[in-house]
């Protein structure tokens, strides 16, 4: 049984009014235990709202959402235990830190799920520890911290309900270099601990170096869904719907156009510099 599954679901905004909008149509999605997912696609191709869709924030105008075999929207489910397991991060979640130090914010979930106070704390600061803000953050106000600070806090506080999936909506937008590579680090860290992350990124180089799964989303239809060494080999498609490919997917085609014998299976930087050691040991041996 999929942990989380779509059955042809479509959405519309402002159904039946001249503003109507179709958002999605006829998405099936299956999505299993202690996956590392991307979700990609151009501005309006449906994915937050998708997301929404995940997580029993919307109702979808046809179809099914099932977490662990039950619909998400019968009304019999109880919406409290949805949303503690299935963890929803927005854009900007630091809009969303309110409580007078950093340690309450983070508890407020965890409390909020039926936890006792001494177990939301110890969640709390597990989750804390784990997006790299340690003791001397607890006590600190959160309008004290910085941009990439609060970010980080404001994921630490989903993650502190210890939710069965994660869903994050453009986790990395706005940080700097350093900050991002912390966090999408820390999210790699959670998904070996057997999470389900789900990421919506505009970054192909972060989708291609920390994810296994891609969807790619079209005008409200799953163009793509597949292993990333899959989805990256349709470089044409991705283009004509206005995505593109990492950078080191062009260099090693740019490669093998001029003859030279490198693997088709590089998406990352680090990869594309193995390949190129190993091009110019082959080139030095000849």
């Amino acid at each position: 049984m999929s942990l989380l599954k779509l059955e042809n679901i479509a959405y519309e905004y402002e159904a039946g009014t001249a503003m109507q909008v179709k958002a999605l149509e006829q998405v099936s999605i299956e999505i299993d235990e202690n996956e590392f997912i991307g979700i990609i696609g151009h501005t309006g191709s449906g994915k937050s709202t998708l997301m929404q869709l995940m997580n029993g924030l919307l109702v979808p105008s046809e179809g099914r959402v099932l977490f662990r075999g039950e619909d998400i929207n019968g009304k019999d489910c109880n919406k409290r235990w949805l949303h503690c397991n299935i963890g929803l991060v927005f854009q900007y979640p630091e809009n969303q830190l309110f409580e007078s130090s950093v340690l309450k914010d983070v508890m407020f979930g965890p409390c909020n799920k039926g936890m006792t106070p001494e177990e939301a704390e110890i969640q709390a600061k597990l989750a804390l520890n784990r997006v790299n803000l340690g003791e001397e953050y607890y006590e600190k106000t959160p309008f004290e911290l910085s941009g990439g600070e609060k970010r980080r806090a404001a994921i630490a506080g989903v993650m502190a309900m210890d939710p069965d999936v994660l869903i994050l909506d453009e986790p990395t937008a706005g940080l700097d270099p350093g900050s991002r590579e912390d966090l999408l680090e820390s999210l790699a860290e959670l998904h070996e601990t057997g999470k389900t992350i789900i990421i919506v990124s505009h970054s192909m180089e972060d989708i291609a170096k920390y994810v296994d799964r891609i969807i790619v989303l079209n005008e409200g239809n799953v163009q793509f869904d597949g292993k990333k060494e899959e989805v990256f080999r349709h470089v044409e498609e991705l283009e004509a719907i206005g995505l593109s490919a990492p950078e080191p997917v062009y260099l090693m085609k740019a490669l093998r156009r001029r003859g030279f014998d490198v693997r088709e299976d590089v998406f990352t930087v680090d990869g594309a510099v193995e390949e190129l050691k190993r091009l110019s040991g082959g080139m030095e041996n000849a």
